[in-house]
């Protein structure tokens, strides 16, 4: 009985490990250019019972913006903003995850450009017919990453949708 006591007395998290599914979007909308990032991965550790240890490690492909206009993607891949061929990746890592109001609130360093700076993404976590999927919406003030010409301006920011599904890794 007292074996029995001990061991319920010990609570074992089992982080529920992610897969990122087909059809991801990741959607940008500021004043100079919107568009989609097409290539993402990464690692998605999480559980909505125990947010605080959840992880979360996301590279996006710069290559694979996609304005609608070829002449603008390729200026967006350059020097001038992103510079893809120098700084292939945006990364996410977070650093903690909490529950909010409505949903749950990741925070962690954004690596844009070759600046890392932290950032706080809420986002909710959905269950809908047997599916999984992640969805946030944030601001990325573009001059924090030295990309383009900043003016002090809300025109600075850039805002970012992210829906993710997911699958359940065995």
């Amino acid at each position: 009985m007292i074996s029995l006591l001990i061991m319920s007395s010990f609570c074992f998290v089992l982080m529920m490990e992610w897969r990122i599914a087909e059809g991801y979007q990741i959607r940008f909308d500021g004043k100079y250019a919107h568009g989609t990032f097409g290539k993402m991965e990464g690692k998605i550790r999480f559980d909505p019972a125990y947010p605080e240890e959840s992880r979360f490690e996301v590279s996006v492909d710069v290559a694979s913006i996609d304005t609608g206009i070829e002449l603008k993607n390729k200026h967006a891949r350059s020097e001038k903003w992103f510079d893809a061929e120098k700084y292939p990746h945006i990364t996410f890592s977070s650093k903690s995850v909490n529950r909010a109001d409505t949903g749950f609130v990741v925070r962690g360093d954004l690596a844009l450009h070759g600046i890392v700076k932290e950032i706080a993404i809420p986002f909710a976590f959905r269950k809908a017919d047997g599916k999984h999927s992640f969805y946030g919406k944030f601001k990325v003030n573009r001059g924090d990453f030295g990309i383009g010409k900043v003016n002090g301006k809300e025109s600075d920011s850039t805002a970012v949708e992210v829906t993710v599904p997911v699958l359940g890794l065995e």
